[in-house]
């Protein structure tokens, strides 16, 4: 890998994470267009620690204030709306780690292709289409009880399936049940908090137990890339969907997947 290989990588990693547009889908395209081979171990890792620090550090008050409020409650008993918050999204948490574990074998072995990847963009970039057009758009995050963030958190396990979008099935799953777009969209960012955290720690002790060789250059460019554009990109998207809703990355999801749709079919 080069170190421009590993800056547009990174650069995708932090742009498309936390986009209902799927990262998946973008990540195979370099390899599959470009013929990069696959990055490794310690850069996936690197590329987790920058998108990690980026949702941590933009919602940092947010995080502080859920962190207090859940401890509190364990330590001291005490109740609020921060605390039941904090409670939700441990919930919503599970499913994707008992998803994970019990499904990982089988989404590496049978799912990871192109054309399932191609599938997965259309059909869910629709379903996206078709839950923003109808949301009631009435409830805030705080308002999630535990049935609701269940339910978020199987929408969060079922986007382990490559091209669902990790973020696109969550925000899909909040509109469904009334959020309002900012609402879905932070409740999403949030939950992403212990996932990445989960992922990234299993993809470390895979790496340390690996003994594969670790070039610092050119981790240090995918933590600092990732973060950059992670950080960016939840600026403006909890701006713009305020004003134009989820049609642009739908949009973009039907013209990703028919692209790689034609691109499959012309070999």
């Amino acid at each position: 890998m080069s170190y421009f290989e590993a800056f547009i990588l990174a650069l995708i990693q932090g742009l498309t994470e936390f986009l209902p547009i799927s990262s998946s889908a973008h990540l195979i395209l370099p390899s599959a267009i470009l013929g990069w081979e696959d990055q490794g171990l310690a850069f996936d890792v690197a590329v987790h620690v920058g998108t990690l620090a980026a949702v941590v550090i933009y919602f940092r008050k947010e995080v502080v204030t859920l962190l207090t409020a859940f401890f509190a409650s364990i330590f001291k008993g005490e109740r609020s709306k921060e605390s039941k918050l904090a409670w939700m999204i441990v919930l919503a948490t599970i499913p994707a780690c008992i998803f994970g574990l019990l499904m990982k074998d089988i989404i590496e072995i049978y799912l990871r292709s192109a054309w399932v990847i191609a599938t997965t963009t259309i059909v869910f970039g629709l379903l996206l289409w078709y839950v923003d057009k109808n949301a009631k758009l009435a409830s805030d995050e705080y308002q999630a009880d535990w049935k609701k963030s269940l339910f978020i958190g199987l929408a969060q396990a079922m986007a382990m399936i490559p091209g669902t979008s990790r973020s696109g099935a969550t925000i899909t799953a909040a509109l469904y049940l009334g959020f309002t777009r900012e609402a879905a969209a932070r409740f999403s960012f949030l939950m992403s908090i212990p996932i990445i955290l989960l992922a990234g720690g299993y993809l470390g002790l895979k790496l340390v137990t690996s003994g594969e060789p670790i070039h610092v250059g050119f981790l240090v460019t995918g933590i600092i890339t990732s973060f950059i554009s992670a950080y960016i990109c939840i600026h403006f998207f909890l701006k713009l969907i305020t004003r134009m809703g989820m049609t642009p990355f739908v949009i973009y999801r039907l013209i990703l997947g028919f692209g790689l749709i034609a691109f499959l079919m012309l070999g």
